[in-house]
């Protein structure tokens, strides 16, 4: 890989994994109700689930997606669903350092799935399978890709989880820690509007 296109790749990844979206959300509350330490399974998750998603959308997933369009409307629908069922879960966390056992951070396997309904994923790693790849190399590419993914990705999204132990620290009160859940819910809900209204605005 060229090596001016290595730095737009390496831009695009700590653009795209460091900025608002589901996943920083979840780490954000996770990182507040749960700690640093519990919420590392889920950090790990995301990161090695892009990467998952990179390999296979570059060695031809893409191709499949774009011969059937309507696939990507049943990706809307069911992220759609799965996200407001963990908006609530998110809502309903109960307080810091006393979480029952109902509630618990998700595990490395549930964020690594979470990651195929989560339209912000699909459109990150898309994105870099398409635009940072080349035909005549791409193994290698999508090699590279994904170790940009791990490398700038990862230091960022734990970011978000920190940022909520930090949030963690300050909501010493079991009504301030859910007040604050809620908030997160809401940010979750309404980060699902954009795909909503083009799922909408093409039927």
């Amino acid at each position: 890989m060229p090596l001016d296109t290595f730095i737009a790749l390496v831009t695009f990844c700590i653009v795209s994994t460091v900025t608002p979206g589901p996943n920083n959300m979840m780490l954000l509350s996770s990182g507040a109700t749960f700690g640093f330490r519990r919420t590392l399974p889920h950090i790990i998750g995301i990161s090695l689930g892009c990467v998952f998603m990179v390999l296979l959308l570059g060695l031809g997933l893409a191709s499949v997606i774009g011969r059937v369009p309507w696939l990507y409307t049943v990706l809307h629908v069911a992220s759609t669903a799965y996200l407001l069922y963990l908006a609530w879960r998110i809502a309903t966390s109960v307080g810091v350092g006393g979480a029952s056992a109902r509630t618990r951070p998700l595990s490395f396997l549930d964020a690594a799935a979470f990651q195929w309904v989560n339209p912000k994923a699909w459109a990150m790693t898309l994105g870099a399978a398409t635009s940072f790849s080349r035909s005549d190399h791409l193994f290698g590419d999508i090699s590279v890709i994904a170790m940009a993914l791990v490398f700038c990705g990862l230091p960022c999204i734990m970011l978000w989880a920190g940022g909520g132990t930090v949030v963690r620290r300050l909501l010493t009160r079991p009504e301030m820690l859910r007040a604050f859940n809620i908030g997160m819910a809401a940010l979750l809900v309404l980060s699902l509007l954009p795909g909503l209204l083009e799922v909408i605005g093409a039927a």
